[in-house]
């Protein structure tokens, strides 16, 4: 019984600690740093342990009554002699107790060590539980704010999809480029509901500890979502460049490199991540971001970040040599400024807080991290549907024509209808 409520206290301890926020977070999980550092404690203690065992001096001699040493899932409480007690302070647990100047102490009886008075969640946190729920709040209204996004954004990209796949007019190599980014955006959403399902749909599971082929796969194919979404963004940059340096070209020729870049080359990378990882860091559920691999990924994304800002730059220079040149049909011009509008917005909208975030270690900045990477990252599929498909006067052309053409299909039926009923 006593060891009973022994392991509840250390559950609910563990608990307490899994909503502190740490100075320094090594890993994706908070509380990942704190059960590492336990269970760094726990292979002291036993090996402490196995040498007196072993030693001729130890305490724990035939002649000798009372508590050996034992490690009880926090602390290493040394060997004491039957009616003696020990105490340690809450900061000798762990640092996150530093204000606390409580006590923790344990009694040798005759029935061996008595449990932990006071129990270890006695000792006074950093952080109060007012901080503790308003931080759970904080992260509640986040996942359905993304949901909500994801949700309304895998919407609008399916009806884009849809637009562009039914009207035969706008089958063309800049709508079929449009088509992949949109399916990398719905690659993205879907992802983040997969990553979700698999590593925090069960609360009960220690996500420190978690390294299963299901959570490997979802990260994995979560990290290549992101690297198609960014390099389709650069195709989308540079078919822009390609249509404004030559004019009279055919866009097929390039279509299949464009299509190698936004899907072969993340391919490429998670490949090799997914080696690394394998080989040499393969542990968890490679959801560290804290791991040198992780350079694997992020440094690829800031290269096509970086080259879609000097796109954007060189961009801006042959718009406005094209607009203000006489040889430059009206028509053209009014292409160059429609798919640049949209373009130009896309490129430094969807790269600046990447940088500002890659400039700063992980853990810096993560209750902002997350707005920007997870609530407003989850509408920006919508933001590309609107600006490349509903806004696009062509589409809503289209669409009119079409919606004109069925009208009138409709009143030549009824017509027909009426005259043969009003014949017989």
């Amino acid at each position: 019984m006593r060891r009973t409520r022994q392991l509840f206290g250390v559950r609910r301890l563990l608990l307490l600690l899994a909503a502190i926020p740490l100075s320094q977070v090594q890993a994706t999980h908070p509380e990942c740093l704190i059960v590492l550092h336990l269970q760094e404690r726990e292979a002291e203690c036993l090996e402490t342990i196995r040498s007196e065992n072993q030693s001729n001096e130890s305490p724990e001699s035939s002649s000798w009554k009372g508590c050996p040493r034992e490690w009880d899932g926090v602390s290493c409480w040394p060997a004491v002699s039957i009616g003696q007690s020990q105490a340690v302070t809450c900061q000798e647990i762990l640092q996150v107790f530093k204000k606390s100047q409580g006590l923790i102490r344990r009694n040798c009886t005759e029935s061996g060590w008595s449990s932990p008075s006071p129990p270890y969640y006695a000792c006074e946190l950093n952080g109060s539980s007012k901080d503790t729920e308003a931080k759970g709040a904080y992260f509640a209204t986040v996942k359905v704010l993304y949901t909500c996004g994801y949700s309304t954004s895998l919407a609008a990209l399916l009806l884009a999809i849809s637009i562009f796949s039914c009207f035969r007019k706008l089958h063309c190599t800049r709508n079929s480029i449009h088509i992949h980014f949109f399916s990398s955006f719905i690659m993205r959403g879907a992802a983040v509901f997969i990553k979700d399902s698999v590593l925090f749909a069960d609360e009960s599971i220690n996500h420190c500890t978690m390294s299963t082929v299901n959570c490997k796969v979802a990260i994995a194919f979560f990290q290549y979502s992101v690297l198609a979404n960014f390099y389709w963004l650069l195709v989308e940059g540079m078919y822009l460049q390609t249509l404004l340096l030559f004019t009279f070209i055919s866009d097929k020729r390039y279509f299949w490199w464009y299509t190698l870049i936004g899907w072969g080359v993340p391919m490429l990378i998670v490949s090799l991540w997914i080696f690394a990882r394998l080989q040499y860091d393969n542990h968890g559920c490679w959801d560290d971001y804290a791991s040198l691999f992780w350079w694997v990924i992020k440094a690829p994304i800031l290269f096509a970040i970086f080259m879609n800002f000097l796109i954007f730059l060189n961009v801006i220079r042959m718009l406005v040599q094209k607009i203000r040149s006489p040889d430059v049909g009206k028509n053209y011009k009014q292409q160059y400024m429609r798919l640049a509008k949209s373009t130009l917005l896309l490129i430094p909208l969807f790269g600046v807080h990447y940088v500002v975030f890659a400039l700063f270690p992980e853990h810096i900045g993560v209750e902002a991290r997350l707005y920007f990477e997870l609530v407003l990252g989850s509408y920006q599929g919508f933001l590309v549907a609107l600006l490349y498909c509903f806004l696009n006067g062509e589409v809503q052309a289209e669409i009119q024509r079409n919606w004109g053409k069925w009208q009138s299909s409709m009143e030549s039926n009824v017509f027909n209808l009426v005259t043969q009923d009003f014949t017989a």
